[in-house]
């Protein structure tokens, strides 16, 4: 910022080079407006009148109970100070619509209050707590996002907000990352934050790569739009404007642009704490030009401008420390307030849930003891059916083989009478073939004819008996020993009887001889070690 050694008056030389050396602070305050546009046919404001206004609608709303409407007026109301440099009353005003947020449940309304706070932080050079409140800002509308409670492009105006306030900061770097963000997400349908605002953010870009021209033309582009819808924020356009101008070391065109910029401020009275910048720049290329007592007047104009809106001692910035003060009391205080009702909330709890828990024990302990009764009884019923079926079942088994038994018995005598009546037609044809008597012989050879040894019909008669009373014996005795013969089966029948050897030769129409063979034979074909029983084998069929 120095002039080059030139000779001037010693006294102006000293107050200029005085002047010269003030550190000039001003921050662009380059958020849109949101209060209503202005058009070029009324450019005055009544920014009195629209302050009050705006009061008078809180007030009411509050009133009424209409919290958000209020919070969003409040907001509209901290950016109209803050256009007027008024940066007591604009971080007074947000740290009350802050206040009353955070006892909401709007989120949308705290991200906006946050971000605004944050790009007053951004002024003054305070870049912590400026990133910090718009990254709060930025977290609350993303979390709505991935809630789908609100829409991508609605985080357009937090990117937005990061971009221009890493410009205040002059960072280009993370200002393009910001800016290319709002490119990615903007809308043009949605048109959440208008295009020329994007464009005019992209010429500092340029200007800050050194790419003049596209900056120019990108200034120039805009431009016309600026002067139709906010001819206010050509103070902003035509700084910048004329920043490029000076570093491309044209100091008439820059000083051409820097008066147009202070002359669109007073005549819409916006960006008042911009225009000690602007002053600031003016006096270093009325210096390049030579023109020394320009240059010094437009310093003076920027110190008595940085003293008014920067100047801590300043009637408007005496309080700026007192109303976060006053905040921060205020957040303690309600934080304690909010601890304690959770304190008691919790020990309320505590006492419910140790209720809970003895109702709980209290009944999972009943609860086993009715399940162990029941258990215990079900066991004891289930046994005692047990025994019963057992005792039955011993019971049926016993009848069943007495049962068994007497039709055994039944069958042997039965067995017997058919022997005893086989012996007895024996004997009588024996008899009758014997004697002389007057029979005539046509007529004993009719009865003896008639006689005949039943030996198949008996045994055909005494297997049907014999099955009936020992069921599935023949099918066991078959699937033992499939090999047996038709006598061998009848010789295992008739021991399953118990008959005696003789028995069983006077059944079967043989000799006594004959039955103890068959028996050696049914042995051998059973595949019978002498030491095994063959009458206890056939009862166990």
């Amino acid at each position: 910022m120095l002039f080059s050694k030139r000779l001037i008056p010693t006294n102006g030389l000293i107050v200029f080079l005085f002047l010269l050396g003030i550190s000039l602070c001003a921050q662009d305050s380059s958020i849109p407006k949101s209060s209503p546009i202005q058009s070029e046919k009324s450019p005055k404001i009544n920014r009195d009148s629209t302050i009050n206004n705006l009061q008078q609608m809180i007030d009411t709303l509050l009133e009424s109970g209409k919290t958000t409407k209020a919070l969003y007026k409040l907001i509209l109301l901290t950016e109209e100070y803050g256009h007027r440099a008024n940066y007591a009353k604009s971080y007074e005003t947000a740290w009350k619509a802050l206040s009353i947020a955070d006892s909401s449940d709007n989120e949308v309304v705290r991200s906006h209050i946050h971000r605004r706070i944050g790009a007053m932080y951004s002024f003054s050079k305070r870049k912590e707590e400026a990133i910090k409140h718009l990254r709060i800002s930025l977290d609350i509308m993303k979390k709505l996002v991935e809630q789908k409670k609100m829409k991508p492009y609605h985080l357009v105006n937090s990117y937005y907000t990061f971009c221009y306030t890493y410009r205040g900061l002059n960072e280009p770097k993370i200002a393009k990352k910001y800016l290319d963000s709002c490119y990615l997400f903007n809308s043009p349908k949605q048109d959440q934050v208008k295009l020329s605002y994007l464009k005019f953010e992209e010429s500092y870009v340029l200007r800050e790569e050194k790419k003049y021209d596209e900056a120019i033309k990108v200034l120039q582009e805009i431009e016309p739009w600026f002067k139709e819808n906010t001819p206010s924020y050509l103070v902003l356009v035509y700084a910048y404007w004329g920043l490029i101008h000076e570093q491309l070391n044209q100091p008439e065109k820059a000083i051409s642009y820097y008066q147009k910029a202070i002359a669109i401020s007073e005549k819409y009275q916006s960006h008042m704490d911009f225009k000690s910048y602007i002053h600031e720049k003016l006096a270093e290329n009325y210096k390049a030009v030579e023109d020394y007592e320009s240059g010094f007047n437009e310093l003076i104009r920027a110190k008595q401008l940085n003293g008014q809106f920067f100047d801590g001692r300043s009637e408007r910035n005496v309080s700026l420390l007192e109303i976060k003060n006053d905040y921060v009391i205020e957040k303690q205080h309600q934080k304690e307030v909010i601890r304690q009702q959770r304190l008691e909330k919790l020990e309320q709890q505590d006492k419910i849930l140790l209720l809970q828990r003895i109702i709980l024990a209290a009944s999972l302990i009943f609860a086993v003891i009715i399940s162990f009764v029941y258990v215990k009884y079900i066991r004891s019923k289930h046994k005692a059916e047990k025994i019963l079926m057992e005792k039955t079942k011993a019971l049926e088994m016993e009848k069943a083989n007495e049962l068994l038994e007497t039709k055994n018995k039944e069958l042997a005598a039965s067995t017997l009478q058919l022997v005893e009546k086989d012996e007895f037609l024996k004997k009588l044809k024996t008899e009758l073939k014997g004697e002389n008597g007057n029979v005539k012989v046509s007529e004993i050879n009719r009865v003896l004819k008639s006689i005949s040894v039943g030996n198949a019909n008996n045994w055909e008669e005494f297997k049907l008996r014999f099955t009936d009373v020992n069921k599935n014996f023949y099918e066991k005795l078959n699937s033992a020993y499939p090999n047996l013969s038709q006598t061998d089966q009848k010789i295992c029948a008739l021991i399953k009887l118990n008959l005696s050897s003789k028995d069983m030769a006077r059944l079967l129409g043989i000799s006594t001889k004959s039955v103890h063979t068959t028996r050696h034979r049914l042995r051998k074909k059973m595949g019978l070690e002498r030491s095994d029983n063959l009458e206890e084998l056939i009862a166990s069929l």
